[in-house]
């Protein structure tokens, strides 16, 4: 049986800035040069991460049709990526 950890995964994002200042991220690319498109921001609010720890901003996005997870820890981003242990 397979069981699922996490690890906090430093990433870079891609982000536009509107006119007040307020960030909207549209990719995610991992250091292996992986990139997957934001394809909507549903909520954004104040949080730590209970499964990784760090917290600031999060961003609860859909990527490929899946709910996730970014956030914005000062001036990084991370993401809870998932390990499959034996």
């Amino acid at each position: 049986m397979l069981n699922t950890r996490c690890r906090k995964a430093y990433v870079s994002v891609n982000v536009d800035i509107d006119e007040e200042g307020s960030l909207h991220p549209r990719l995610i690319r991992w250091k292996d040069g992986l990139v997957f498109q934001i394809d909507q921001v549903l909520f954004k609010c104040r949080a730590a991460s209970k499964k990784v720890g760090g917290g600031g901003i999060r961003y609860t996005v859909i990527i490929r049709g899946r709910e996730s997870f970014l956030f914005h820890e000062g001036d990084k981003w991370f993401v809870e990526a998932k390990e499959d242990c034996q």
